[in-house]
């Protein structure tokens, strides 16, 4: 009998570490089994409690008036299945006829206290069916991303961990432009380093502005075809660019060759459905601070300004058929900018917002999405740097946090795969010049002979 005290004990004890120490380890062991138990042993009452279920049907109420039976309970939606995972559980319930996919999202927080679970996330996954995602433990604490090798040239880059544990991909293919907000000391340039270490072993062509003197992305430049670390700079890139650009279409145009015997899927309006050996190589421009560039003091900085906004909303217009493609990022984004910053915005389809020092910063990025998502980023924590809430122009939503990718592990993934680097002609005037490595030989001792320099 002692002895089994003590193994409870001993199991008991490490239950905890675990929960502490590793809560990845804990939720597997030990988490994954009471909640399962949890759930299933709770349902009927929460979804109860939660107004989830739905009054019998009228036949059945007659059938017991006549019986003389007890009138029949509420019915409760139909769990079609129960999977764990290693980060939570994942149910997929039957809607009961009358029952809304928006009723679970809107009780997200009550499942979430009455299951005792971290974290639910609903979504529906058809007409009908909708899927809880619920989270045993806060994967968003130390984000540990999953191995995902991709192939080569799919521009699908896993740039962070969401806070229903699954893997948050940067999709170029789906979400040609993007937009990334956030106030200093939010995480963004992680998130963006995270990106360019994702994007260094793909065959793409990086193109980088920074106002900043190139102090973000200056030091990854051996994997940039071109870099621009001043405004004017940036404003004679961008025309190259865009130079490029009609070039790349006058490649569509003259291979098209639309026919009555032509099948219909050689026609193509874009670079993807080239054949591999025309496809020009697809471009990601990264603009690390917009304000930088769309601030103006004098005339001349006026007339420059809207030269550079000119083009960019052109290519944010016609570049994804070209193969180019936007990150853009800045502390704000909005009107008092200047003209043609709204209209550039509205072709940011991706939107994603760090932590935010007032709610019209978080307003420029989700204001016309969603009000949940403004609400999201304004309550960001200061204390968990990388945190973030990324959504779409279809107002979805989700938190997400990025791993702390070190600028020195960015410099050597851009260093590892700098061979990879391509040649544009119209952009080798700004392709960035890599600093000479200075190497070190052994110091020399103090009472050294050696002639002294």
């Amino acid at each position: 009998m002692d002895a089994l005290w003590v193994t409870l004990l001993v199991v008991l004890a490490l239950a905890l570490v675990l929960r502490w120490l590793r809560p990845t380890w804990y939720w597997v062991t030990f988490g994954v089994t009471f909640a399962t138990i949890r759930v299933l042993v709770r349902y009927r009452s929460v979804m109860d409690a939660c107004g989830l279920t739905v009054p019998p049907a009228r036949w059945r109420l007659v059938l017991a008036r006549v019986s003389n039976r007890p009138p029949p309970e509420a019915r409760a939606p139909r769990i079609l299945r129960l999977r764990p995972t290693s980060t939570g559980l994942v149910l997929r319930l039957k809607l009961r006829p009358g029952q809304d996919a928006f009723d679970f999202t809107a009780s997200s927080d009550r499942l979430r206290h009455s299951f005792a679970l971290h974290n639910v996330v609903s979504r529906e996954i058809r007409s009908g069916v909708v899927e809880l995602r619920m989270t045993g433990y806060d994967v968003l604490k130390r984000v540990r991303m999953p191995s995902v090798p991709l192939p080569d040239g799919e521009l699908r880059v896993p740039v962070a961990l969401r806070e229903d544990g699954a893997v948050h991909y940067r999709d170029y293919r789906q979400v040609p432009h993007a937009l990334n907000v956030g106030a200093t000391q939010s995480g963004k340039s992680v998130y963006q380093r995270t990106l360019v270490a994702g994007l260094a072993p793909q065959n793409v062509a990086l193109v980088g502005i920074d106002c900043k003197n190139g102090v973000e992305l200056a030091p990854l430049a051996a994997r940039f075809t071109a870099l621009a670390d001043n405004p004017d700079a940036a404003a004679e890139l961008l025309a190259a660019l865009v130079e490029y650009m009609g070039r790349v279409y006058q490649l569509i145009r003259s291979e098209q060759r639309i026919s009555v015997g032509l099948p219909d899927s050689e026609i193509t309006a874009d670079i993807w459905d080239l054949p591999a050996h025309l496809r020009p190589v697809p471009v990601v421009l990264l603009v690390d601070e917009v304000a930088e560039l769309a601030l103006a003091a004098s005339r001349a900085d006026e007339a420059r300004r809207d030269q550079i906004v000119t083009h960019l909303v052109r290519l944010s217009q016609l570049g994804r058929a070209a193969g180019i493609y936007m990150e853009v990022c800045g502390q704000r984004f909005g009107s008092e900018l200047g003209k043609g910053i709204t209209m550039l915005r509205a072709q940011l389809t991706g939107r994603t917002a760090h932590r935010v020092n007032d709610e019209t910063s978080a307003n420029m990025a989700f204001g016309d999405i969603s009000p949940d998502a403004v609400l999201a980023a304004v309550q960001i924590d200061r204390s968990r740097p990388g945190t973030a809430v990324a959504g779409d122009s279809s107002g979805g939503w989700s938190r997400i946090r990025a791993p702390h990718t070190t600028l020195r592990q960015a410099v050597d993934t851009c260093n590892a795969h700098a061979h990879r680097t391509p040649t544009i002609p119209e952009l080798e005037p700004f392709r960035p010049a890599l600093p000479v490595r200075v190497h070190i030989g052994k110091v020399q001792p103090r009472n050294s002979s050696a002639p002294a320099f």
